[in-house]
This record gives structure tokens, C-alpha cells and sequence, in this order.
């Protein structure tokens, strides 16, 4: 199974664009959907089992209000039953509400920050950069102790120009950020939690970490695509 999920069921990906329409099939497959609304997202259930918990971006989900599945409610509430398609549209506003977003994408040698306003999320302000740290040896002795301590250096300096970046980058919009997103390499990442100057920003920080390859200018103009997509627990009976 792709992208198995803790517990059972299977994760998938879906952009606000394309999530009425998924609901909509989700319904067409299984009877009896009704949905209730959370805290980080909306669940819609079926009568035969199968459940899609829909985590939304920038929890908590806004205009929701916490509900059971199938309970009553007013036509168009999360929860009321044949609300479907207005729970998938709740999700839909929220995802796509104007947000200043910060990104900051590290990898050791590589390094992007930029911030997204907007909706859809335009690039305001940007700024990339990389530098030059050495794999590991293979040699021994003495040799392996001199390249293991240039190496560590370069590391460091990496990580102290990652730093830099990311507070010219952010201090740009103090004050104005909503969020911040983090991605990369976790290693890279949990090295920079000690720069006093990243504190204001790392307290803004997402749960949603995004994998991605070497940052370049176009991965980080790519990443709305997924700081922005609605993750879906799917579990469906066999």
C-alpha cells in the first residue's frame, strides 16, 4: 500500500481545487456519507465503514464548528445531514484564505527562504543559496580527522548561512506572518532551533514538514502546491 497510515488506511493528497470533486466520488462509492467537523479538518463516514479524515492546512479549520456525524444541525453545517457538499466547501474556503506564509527549505549546502502572500500564494520575497560541504571519507587515522573536522566546519557554516537567510528573508514581514512552513532535511532543520534570531519564526511553525529535494528557486515556487493541499486519511473496507 502507497503511503500507509499509522493505525490503517492509506494518506493521499488533495489540492483545494480538486476536493469537491473528490468528496463527490467518495460519496458516489460509498452509501450513507455524512461528515463531522474537527478541530484540524472534517471526517466524512459512510455506512459501510469506510472513512475519509480530511486534515486541513493551517488548522484549526475556520468557520467549523466540532460535530458528530450525521448529528442535526442547520442546512449547511458541518455535521447536518446532506451537508456534504458544504463541508467540502468549508474545507475549500479555509484552504484557500490570503495567508502571509514563510517557507524555509534546508538541506545540507542548500538553502531557500521565501514568503507567499496572497491567494492564490504569489512570491514576495525570496532568497537562495548553497555551500560547499564535502561527503565523508572513507580514509582513516589522522586524514579521517582533519576531513571530518573541515567537513564539520563547512557544516556549520552552511547551516549559520541558512540562519542568516531566513532572518533577512522573514524579517522582512515581522509582525505580518501567519505561519511558517519547514522542509527539507529534519537533521538540517533541528540545527538552526538554537539561532535566537529564528525563535519568533520556529514558534510559528506548521506540523506539516515538507520532503523535497536540493532547494532551488523552482522547488520553492512549487511549494504551495503542497503547504496548501488537504491531507486525507482514507480508509475504504476490503
Amino acid at each position: 500500500m502507497k503511503n500507509p497510515a499509522r493505525g490503517g488506511g492509506r494518506w493521499i493528497e488533495v489540492t483545494p481545487q480538486r476536493l469537491a470533486a473528490w468528496v463527490d466520488s467518495f460519496a458516489d462509492r460509498h452509501p450513507g456519507v455524512s461528515a463531522a467537523t474537527q478541530r484540524d479538518g472534517v471526517t466524512f463516514a459512510a455506512d459501510d465503514g469506510a472513512m475519509a479524515e480530511c486534515h486541513v492546512p493551517f488548522p484549526p479549520l475556520a468557520g467549523g464548528a466540532p460535530s458528530k456525524p450525521g448529528a442535526p444541525g442547520a442546512p449547511g453545517e458541518p455535521g447536518a445531514q446532506g451537508s456534504i457538499a458544504d463541508s467540502a466547501e468549508l474545507i475549500v474556503r479555509h484552504a484557500d484564505t490570503a495567508r502571509t506564509v514563510g517557507v524555509l527549505l534546508v538541506r545540507l549546502g542548500g538553502y531557500a527562504a521565501g514568503v507567499f502572500t496572497d491567494s492564490p500564494p504569489r512570491l514576495a520575497a525570496s532568497k537562495v543559496g548553497s555551500r560547499l560541504v564535502h561527503g565523508r571519507s572513507a580514509a582513516g587515522g589522522t586524514s579521517q580527522q582533519r576531513f571530518a573536522r573541515r567537513r564539520e566546519k563547512q557544516a556549520a557554516g552552511a547551516i549559520s548561512a541558512a540562519g542568516d537567510t531566513a532572518f533577512a528573508v522573514f524579517g522582512q514581514f515581522s509582525g505580518r506572518l501567519d505561519a511558517v512552513v519547514l522542509g527539507g532535511d529534519r537533521k538540517a532543520i533541528a540545527a538552526l532551533r538554537d539561532d535566537p534570531r529564528l525563535e519568533p519564526y520556529f514558534a510559528l511553525a506548521t506540523d506539516r514538514f515538507l520532503t523535497v529535494p536540493d532547494p532551488r528557486l523552482a522547488v520553492l515556487r512549487d511549494t504551495p502546491r503542497m503547504f496548501r493541499a488537504i491531507r486525507i486519511r482514507l480508509t475504504e473496507p476490503t
